[in-house]
């Protein structure tokens, strides 16, 4: 059986980027609303988020549990002639600063424990940025494993203690991939 890390290189071992290169479209229609200067990308992957964020002027750092994923995103990072900080860690282990980040994004991965470290992560009037799966997503891709899915609500509920500026949940059809995702979206601000 081959370990987290053995499989999340295995999946990126490719010459190309399995995600592309651009970033999430619910980022960048939102990027005006992301403080500047720190960002943390969580779970980056190949980096198409972090490197978006950095050609927008932040100071970002993208953490991964894939040595592989990691040399892509800095390669894309060259390719854009932008500076990304990566850390290899495993979030099941990793901290999040205190206090030390203006933005952290998380998209398309799901650890609830993780939460309450982005919480206190962001500085006061910090904001995240979170996008990932629903349980209605099930009718798309069967095969996933619904604990690393959201409730219908949940995500609302777990920033409750946040200022929520955007919203949004349901499916949305993507024209260039031709498919359809159930998604939560969540833009919110750490207040106290």
């Amino acid at each position: 059986m081959m370990s987290r890390t053995e499989t999340w290189n295995q999946r990126y071992n490719s010459p190309e980027y399995i995600h592309g290169v651009k970033p999430v479209k619910f980022l960048e229609h939102n990027i005006r609303l992301l403080p500047k200067p720190k960002a943390l990308d969580l779970a980056m992957g190949e980096g198409r988020n972090a490197v978006y964020l950095a050609s927008q002027g932040f100071d970002v750092t993208g953490v991964d549990i894939s040595e592989t994923a990691i040399e892509k995103c800095q390669r894309l990072a060259r390719d854009f002639r932008v500076s990304v900080h990566t850390v290899l860690a495993d979030l099941e282990l990793y901290r999040i600063d205190i206090g030390k980040y203006n933005a952290i994004i998380n998209t398309y991965y799901l650890q609830r424990n993780l939460i309450p470290e982005i919480k206190k992560g962001l500085k006061i009037g910090g904001v995240v940025l979170f996008e990932t799966y629903t349980t209605d997503h099930l009718k798309y891709n069967p095969g996933l494993n619904p604990e690393f899915l959201l409730q219908p609500g949940e995500l609302l509920q777990l920033f409750k203690d946040f200022k929520v500026l955007v919203y949004r949940e349901g499916t949305i059809f993507d024209p260039e991939k031709g498919n359809h995702r159930a998604v939560a979206s969540l833009i919110a601000r750490r207040l106290i």
